[in-house]
């Protein structure tokens, strides 16, 4: 009898030690996955709306699974990526919300909306306006709601990333560009377009530079064939200092 309990013991030990070794190579292939899909998508977001960060992920004793983007109402929010729309209805929490797809298997949410001018199943590229910003719902001002997924959303938002990942770091109070990625370099068209109506012939064709790490006025006027002079003018500066992130006029 004693025997048969080792034996029981032992075979049971063996099972418990193969569920740990599965569970940790699985575990290890799905954060592989996931750090190979950031990476692919980290230089390609653009951020959703224009605005100031008015929260960020993580807050609310970590329920607030997104970033809030406030801003003025009916601004345009636009798509990050391309994708497809999966859902765009009205919800009691989210107001007018529209989920999207992407092809990097990540799902990002856009919610409060006072519009949304998008339908389910629609195929959009990066920068679509997908709707207005509002505050539908249980919003306590106009703002974007922004969230992205892994794979899926889910009620319990278990896949919930920090959108800032893709995005790019942005500090509560700071302001953001729709239409300009976060990581990015690049010269990026603004895309607002509710600014664009308003601004006259001569302005529509702006384009604007994102300072980055080491970057000094001169450095940015050899990049773009420019003088100091004209990019201080053009940005109102009253120094030569500037900082990363920070988004110049440069035309």
């Amino acid at each position: 009898m004693k025997k048969m309990r080792d034996y029981i013991k032992r075979v049971l030990i063996a099972l418990i030690m193969a569920l740990c070794v599965s569970l940790l190579f699985f575990g290890g292939i799905h954060s592989e996955a996931s750090m190979k899909d950031e990476k692919e998508i980290k230089d390609g977001w653009i951020w959703p709306a224009d605005g100031i960060i008015s929260d960020t992920y993580g807050t609310r004793m970590g329920k607030h699974k997104g970033i809030d983007i406030a801003g003025k109402l009916n601004t345009p929010v636009l798509a990050v990526d391309d994708g497809q729309v999966v859902k765009s209805y009205y919800s009691n929490t989210y107001g007018n919300v529209v989920f999207i797809k992407h092809p990097s298997h990540f799902v990002t949410v856009y919610a409060h909306l006072n519009k949304r001018t998008v339908l389910e199943g629609q195929s959009i590229k990066q920068g679509t306006v997908i709707g207005k910003m509002g505050r539908t719902g249980q919003a306590t001002g106009t703002h974007l709601h922004f969230e992205t997924h892994q794979h899926e959303w889910r009620y319990d938002k278990k896949y919930a990333l920090d959108p800032e990942k893709f995005l790019g770091k942005a500090d509560t109070g700071e302001n953001v560009q729709g239409g300009i990625a976060g990581i990015n370099d690049d010269v990026l068209e603004a895309s607002s377009h509710v600014k664009l109506q308003k601004e006259d012939k001569t302005e529509k064709g702006k384009k604007q530079y994102i300072v980055k790490q080491g970057d000094t006025l001169y450095s940015i006027s050899r990049k773009r064939n420019m003088t100091v002079t004209r990019i201080k003018q053009l940005n109102h500066l009253s120094s030569d200092i500037i900082k990363p992130k920070q988004v110049l006029n440069i035309n």
